[in-house]
């Protein structure tokens, strides 16, 4: 009856959505040992935790941390807001397997920083990983979009026999060596020209691992439903699950839309696997150019690499002052990023509160100006969402931010406060968490996380970062699949 840690007289929320507890959480190693009434353990250090909540660490199933990794270790926007684990390769885009010589397209750009940042293999990302560990842990899809690049001259054409052919050996290889899925995001230019005969080809390989097919789909706007069409046939063609990315129904023109969207998913549910994860907010982030300016009421930038004093600026302030329109003001400062206000706050609300949506913050921590859900998604669904409008319980907030997508993703060992799962745990206080983080002033820490620990060490305690590092790269092992 020993123990490393005790946290003492927590209301622990074991995040499977049971009702809370009173209890303490005893901890010897990376795990955790002992669940109840402890006081007769001998244990290194106490924590007091009374008067908060305990529960499993957050994980985040779509970021775009694939650099972030190595280049902000201690991953501080993270294990703020009380994540511990994150996954990364999102939207059609990963930094392994990256085979092309030369410059990087501006697509991948996007999620690192250091050029230098890209991995041959999936084996040479997750030994990095192993070796530079993080503050937190980190699991990863395989991009079709990067499949793409290293295959195609051309990417404004489907790939032919052959190309289709050497992406599904390489995707292969790398989900045989630990990648959780497949990722695409025919919204962007490098994937636009891929059919859904290509996606149903890709898929297969992902389903003959028993792994997800996660996309963010060709449309979330104007053509969402078709699009939605288009991700349930990949499935069903290829027998795969399917996840769809921050659903959303984006343009003013489509606001109420998730009413259609979710009956579709309903439906889809009972005859094949489907999932979905969504953010809480009305802006979403991405790449300037994606169109998205014209269907948004408000739009600033992000970064921009030719005009960096223009991070944080509104698009339309940027136009009037050079005396163009939107369009030309956009294409000068390109290449860069926007957050875009597309949602409505009802739109939001209804998809969050649909009873199989994950909670993600699609966080990119690139630029000057990022997008605040990088630093404060998910403790603004715990104090705006639960506490304050209601939206769901707090009990069922932490479920859709912990066993919801271990069990999703296929985490074992995470997402729960059990005995023998590992220690990614966060403490916060209910009556105070929220975000600190605001569009006006992105980065910025969360409120009211008291501690977060990552297999059984402290990675932020009380405001501060501790420096340590003990994430882990999470895999899955799979028969190889010869194609």
């Amino acid at each position: 009856m020993q123990a490393d840690i005790l946290i003492r007289g927590a209301d622990i929320i074991d995040g499977t959505g049971a009702p809370r507890r009173k209890g303490d959480v005893a901890i010897l190693g990376d795990r955790i040992v002992a669940i109840g009434d402890l006081g007769h353990w001998s244990v290194g250090k106490v924590i007091d935790a009374k008067d908060r909540v305990l529960a499993p660490g957050f994980i985040d199933p779509h970021v775009h941390h694939d650099g972030a990794l190595f280049t902000q270790p201690d991953m501080e926007f993270m294990t703020s807001q009380g994540v511990t684990t994150v996954i990364n390769g999102n939207c059609g885009f990963s930094i392994a397997p990256v085979t092309l010589q030369g410059k990087l397209p501006d697509q991948l750009r996007m999620i690192i920083d250091d050029p230098s940042l890209v991995f041959p293999t999936y084996a040479a990302y997750r030994d990095r990983i192993a070796n530079e560990p993080p503050a937190v842990n980190a699991a990863c899809l395989i991009g079709h979009s990067t499949l793409r690049i290293n295959e195609l001259a051309d990417l404004n054409q489907p790939a032919d026999a052959q190309q289709l052919k050497e992406m599904c050996r390489k995707l292969d290889q790398a989900l045989g060596e630990g990648a959780i899925g497949l990722s695409t995001g025919p919204f962007y230019p490098p994937s636009r020209a891929s059919t859904t005969a290509e996606l149903i080809e890709v898929a297969k390989v992902a389903h003959a691992h028993g792994k997800l097919y996660v996309t963010h789909m060709r449309d979330e706007g104007d053509r969402v439903i078709e699009a939605l069409e288009e991700t349930f046939t990949v499935g069903r063609e290829s027998c795969c699950g399917v996840h769809v990315s921050h659903h959303k129904c984006a343009g003013m023109a489509n606001h109420g839309l998730s009413e259609v969207t979710l009956g579709m998913i309903d439906a889809a549910m009972a005859k094949q696997d489907v999932g979905l994860d969504t953010t809480p907010w009305v802006a979403s982030s991405t790449i300037l150019n994606s169109g998205r300016h014209r269907q948004a009421s408000r739009v600033i930038v992000a970064e921009s690499a030719p005009f960096p004093e223009m991070a944080g600026r509104d698009l339309s302030d940027i136009a009037e002052e050079w005396d163009v329109d939107l369009d030309t003001a956009m294409e000068r400062l390109l290449p860069a990023m926007g957050v875009f206000f597309i949602m409505d706050e009802d739109d939001v609300q209804r998809i969050m509160s649909y009873k199989h949506t994950i909670i993600c913050s699609d966080g990119m921590p690139t630029g000057k100006h990022p997008h605040p859900r990088v630093w404060g998604t998910f403790t603004r669904v715990l104090g705006r969402y639960a506490r304050e409008l209601n939206l769901f319980s707090l009990e069922e907030a932490i479920r859709r931010m912990t066993s919801m997508p271990a069990d999703r993703f296929g985490l074992g060992g995470r997402g729960r406060i059990t005995v023998g799962g590992f220690a990614d745990l966060v403490i916060f206080d209910p009556e105070t968490v929220a975000e600190g983080a605001t569009f006006e002033t992105p980065v910025r820490p969360s409120i009211g996380i008291d501690r977060v620990f990552v297999n059984g060490r402290e990675v932020w305690v009380n405001g501060e970062k501790t420096g340590a590092r003990p994430g882990r790269p999470l895999t899955q092992t799979a028969p190889t699949l010869v194609v």
